[in-house]
């Protein structure tokens, strides 16, 4: 291994003198720096939209919903890379981390090139089965063929930072998504403001991304703390393949059910009108702010959670996790006073001057309802990637579907609509709340999981999850 692939660390976190909270802030600060880039990409596309119609915006509302299942769909990939390569790390066992880097790009590009082909094809179904129509629709579709078109250079990028943050390393990620902010403003801005009016916005960022995977694996053949990607390591290695697929396969499923669940919560959302719908989708970003932080401790929490057992230390493996709850939860709530205090500031800046008071209107309330959420949220973002660093991923699946399926969608359909149409089983009157309807229900499912999650992580035992 060259010098470049063993200069940045000696051994893995869990075997540092430094305090817990000293280890759980040094990842989780570069990390939040990069959940804050991830942010000011989408909001730099919120603002761009701005400048065109409420059909464009509704447009972006809506595609960010299916490039948030892209999202999750890298978890195929991420999940596994950050837990196998977090393990073989903690174990010292570079050799076999190394392998599980080369295993993991070869799964991001092939998944990527199978998203990419789905995409090509079935965008324009897709776009109408959420109930969006007309010229809004149009502009989805147009918006979003040229990030499907660049899906392997994304899903790669997500690999290759993921098998990073499992060996310690949240910089990196903070670096690329520098540069990718740095390439997207100009980019999308003169593509936008050019010939290609609305879609520039997407080639902007697609090129961008694309330029940030390259990056990602520079930066891998290079060598960076204890790991080196080499030719050899790119053969596939079915049993490690495998193995990453064990453990990616059910937080995939977990994470693209959760992607379901909000298109299908957006169908309800879309019946609303354009109104609600642009409403909904600009207070959604602004709720971003408050996953930065969760996202942030998350993937630290993720990262020394796996190391820690790989290490043999599953009481450290525990503190760290704890501590990253804490630490996280603290801010987020802090991020919930202010969108209590800044909603209609926050709603302003980014609705169309055409219709801005009525979003404004409807969307406040909806942001200021979720600002008592925080704690459930940073519960169900920092908990989840602490059992995924585990590699016990099933069982946050089935909370998944329980809070999604069992409490938010039903509560949507009787909260929003003035009449529930059950099908052959009749119908009956709903509570006609409109789009504070749609937002109670999300709080409940939020809070129902949260209290899953605590029970399941203080029970200790996915720290006899295999990987």
């Amino acid at each position: 291994m060259g010098t470049h692939a063993t200069k940045d660390r000696v051994g893995p976190p869990a075997l540092a003198s430094a305090s817990k909270w000293r280890r759980v802030i040094g990842l989780a600060g570069p990390a939040l720096a990069q959940q804050l880039f991830l942010l000011v990409i989408q909001l730099y596309d919120q603002f761009l939209a701005g400048f065109f119609t409420e059909e464009h915006t509704a447009a972006l509302n809506t595609a960010n919903y299916l490039y948030w299942a892209v999202t999750s769909y890298t978890s195929i990939v991420s999940v596994g890379a950050t837990a196998v390569v977090a393990r073989f790390v903690g174990a010292m066992d570079y050799p076999m981390a190394n392998r599980a880097v080369g295993q993991s790009i070869i799964l991001a590009a092939a998944c990527g090139l199978a998203a990419a082909l789905a995409g090509l094809l079935g965008v324009a179904v897709i776009v109408r089965f959420l109930g969006l129509h007309g010229a809004s629709a149009e502009y989805a579709v147009q918006y979003l063929l040229p990030l499907a078109g660049l899906l392997p250079f994304y899903l790669i990028e997500v690999g290759g930072i993921a098998c990073l943050i499992g060996a310690g390393d949240t910089r990196t990620g903070l670096r690329t998504l520098g540069g990718v902010v740095c390439l997207n403003v100009p980019l999308a801005w003169f593509l936008s403001q050019g010939s290609l009016g609305f879609v520039g916005i997407a080639w902007g960022t697609s090129i961008s991304h694309a330029l940030g995977c390259l990056f990602v694996l520079a930066v891998l053949f290079r060598g960076r703390f204890n790991l080196l990607l080499t030719f050899a390591n790119l053969i596939p290695d079915f049993a490690l393949l495998y193995r990453l697929l064990r453990v990616s396969v059910p937080a995939a499923i977990d994470s693209l059910s959760t992607t379901f669940g909000q298109l299908w919560f957006l169908t309800i959302i879309n019946t609303l009108g354009p109104i609600a719908a642009s409403a909904h989708g600009i207070a959604i970003r602004c709720e971003g702010l408050g996953y930065l932080s969760g996202a942030a401790f998350g993937i630290a929490a993720m990262s020394l959670v796996g190391q820690n057992l790989g290490a043999k230390q599953p009481g450290h493996a525990a503190r760290d996790a704890w501590t990253a709850f804490a630490a996280g939860g603290v801010i987020m709530s802090l991020m919930g006073v202010i969108f209590y205090w800044f909603a209609p500031e926050m709603l302003s800046a980014f609705s169309p001057a055409s219709n801005r008071e009525a979003i404004v209107a409807v969307g406040v309330p909806a942001l200021q309802l979720v600002a008592f959420a925080m704690p459930a949220v940073a519960c169900t973002i920092i908990l989840s990637a602490s059992l995924r660093g585990a590699g016990d991923t099933r069982v946050p699946m089935l909370f998944t579907w329980s809070g999604f399926f069992g409490v938010r969608i039903p509560l949507a359909y009787w909260l929003t609509g003035a009449v529930v149409d059950l099908g052959p089983l009749g119908t009956f009157e709903g509570a006609n709340l409109g789009l504070m309807g749609a937002w109670w229900a999300m709080f409940a499912d939020l809070y129902f999981r949260a209290i899953l999650l605590v029970i399941r992580f203080a029970s200790g035992r996915w720290k006899y999850a295999r990987v």
